[in-house]
């Protein structure tokens, strides 16, 4: 593994039974994140997002593949080791503030509970934890209880609680999911603050499309797989702008391949060019061309077969499965 690379999932699958039923969450998903990179990551649901986020952040174990964060292989630690790494690699945002906080205790007093846990002495803790506030910009709401406080600012002491144990690894799940826009874009600003700050590595999950305009890039995931990336460019003055003397970020959004040379085509593009089952590959001089065929096939296995089986006049002579069964019964016959 490259020494940038902080995570890397090759052919990662996990399947949940269910009483009698397998769920297969991801299937054979491959991802890599750079030492301090910010990263969305987008899809609908089902798609595998938040089963992802469990095992990166230790709640969960993979059914199969591999697994590295900060040279951890995840898959094959004790459950102590495992523990001990959710503990101090990891901090963890959820959408609901309250989910990281307790109603009783001022921000102050919550965020300083995971160093109790940890058993630092408060008087050499006392200043990491007051800087965390302020770095999140609540220095004057402090000693506030979670009722003064709004929904926003709620997020945001649940952010520095996530950042008590001083992680290498930040997982938002949703950080912006219960508050309006523009306290969502307080909130994204914060979490890139404190990525460059501590060079944290920070992972943000979310259905807002937009938060392609607030990380380095998006990966989208289907079904279990990563689909797309988005990469942010920044741009330069001049290029395109909307007031002079402003400039606007450049979005290149790609299909990735995965490790087999595998792409999921979205979508609205099968559906736009009526694209079932199979396709036409042409190569060009500068990529590869997918065209529609002009029939399609319910059954690609038996087809696929079939034109194995015949020879290729046989095969003109033959149309689909009825007249290949006939042409496989009149051999039999005549063998009689």
């Amino acid at each position: 593994m490259k020494e940038d690379v902080f995570i890397l999932c090759d052919g990662l699958v996990k399947i949940y039974k269910v009483a009698n039923l397998e769920v297969v969450a991801l299937q054979g998903l491959d991802l890599a994140v750079r030492r301090g990179e910010m990263l969305g990551i987008v899809g609908a649901s089902g798609s595998g997002k938040s089963t992802l986020m469990n095992i990166l952040g230790g709640l969960d174990r993979p059914s199969a593949g591999r697994v590295w964060v900060d040279g951890n292989n995840l898959l094959k630690m004790s459950h102590e080791a495992i523990n001990h790494y959710r503990r101090t690699k990891i901090g963890f945002v959820w959408q609901q503030g309250a989910r990281n906080l307790i109603p009783y205790l001022t921000a102050l007093e919550n965020v300083r509970l995971p160093v109790t846990i940890t058993a630092q002495h408060w008087s050499t803790a006392r200043p990491h934890v007051e800087a965390l506030l302020d770095s999140v910009g609540l220095s004057a709401r402090k000693h506030h209880r979670l009722t003064e406080l709004s929904g926003g600012e709620q997020q945001r002491v649940a952010i520095a609680v996530a950042l008590a144990n001083n992680p290498t690894l930040l997982l938002a799940d949703e950080p912006t999911g219960e508050v309006d826009t523009a306290t969502a874009a307080g909130i994204y600003q914060i979490l890139k603050d404190l990525n460059s700050q501590f060079g944290l590595t920070t992972i943000i999950v979310s259905h807002d499309l937009s938060i392609a305009q607030h990380v380095d890039r998006v990966v989208a995931l289907r079904d279990g797989k990563t689909s797309s990336e988005t990469v942010r460019q920044p741009g330069r003055k001049g290029e395109i702008s909307t007031q002079i003397g402003e400039t606007e970020d450049q979005f290149e959004e790609v299909i990735l391949l995965d490790s087999a040379g595998r792409l999921q085509v979205p979508q609205e593009y099968l559906e736009q060019f009526n694209i079932q089952g199979r396709v036409h590959l042409e190569l060009k001089e500068d990529g590869i061309l997918i065209r529609p065929t002009k029939t399609h096939s319910p059954d690609l296995g038996i087809h696929t077969q079939a034109s194995e089986m015949m020879p290729v006049a046989d095969q003109a002579e033959t149309k689909g499965l009825r007249g290949w069964w006939k042409h496989v019964s009149g051999s039999e016959r005549g063998k009689r």
